[in-house]
């Protein structure tokens, strides 16, 4: 099977159920910034979180590829897909909570960084939150389970505890951020 097909040439790509649309749709940008979550994700995993946040990683990865299925499948599509449900979201609560149960309270903003592992996972946050707005946006003109919704937003809560967890199981602490003094 040769990677490349030329059938995108033109400026358009394949939905699941063979529909083609403009590549730079709303349903393809909220396709591909899922995409680069994921490809953000593989970075964040090769900078060696704590092995139970790496295996919780590998479970979420598989559950974009799953949001990105879902994105390319119209509604009305015979396709069986694996959907993302409320139980998915109350996963990362559990692991949110789980991860929580450890640190110490958070009282300031803090910076991103510290660990290599946990400056990987602060950026992944902010490409989920991108993700989540372009899926959104989304949502405004075409129909979007809102269970995706919710998932996209309880992922990148779970991203910001990851990165917390990766400095703490390193012993490296959190960067408060402070007001700089004004010139």
């Amino acid at each position: 099977m040769k990677i490349y097909t030329r059938t995108g040439d033109t400026g358009t790509t394949g939905l699941l159920g063979g529909d083609r649309i403009a590549k730079d749709s709303p349903r393809i940008t909220a396709i591909g910034e899922v995409d680069e979550l994921n490809a953000s994700l593989g970075v964040a995993i090769a900078a060696n979180p704590p092995s139970e946040i790496a295996g919780w990683i590998n479970r979420i990865q598989s559950q974009l590829f799953d949001i990105g299925a879902e994105l390319a499948c119209p509604v009305d599509s015979d396709y069986k897909i694996d959907r993302i449900t409320p139980e998915d979201s109350e996963e990362l609560e559990s692991e949110i909570d789980q991860m929580e149960s450890k640190l110490a309270q958070l009282t300031n903003f803090i910076l991103p960084g510290g660990t290599a592992a946990s400056a990987n996972l602060h950026l992944s946050r902010s490409i989920c939150r991108r993700a989540e707005r372009a899926v959104f946006n989304l949502s405004r003109s075409e129909s979007v389970s809102t269970d995706l919704v919710t998932f996209l937003n309880r992922l990148s809560d779970w991203l910001f505890t990851a990165a917390r967890a990766s400095n703490a199981a390193a012993g490296v602490a959190d960067e408060i951020w402070s007001r700089r003094a004004r010139k």
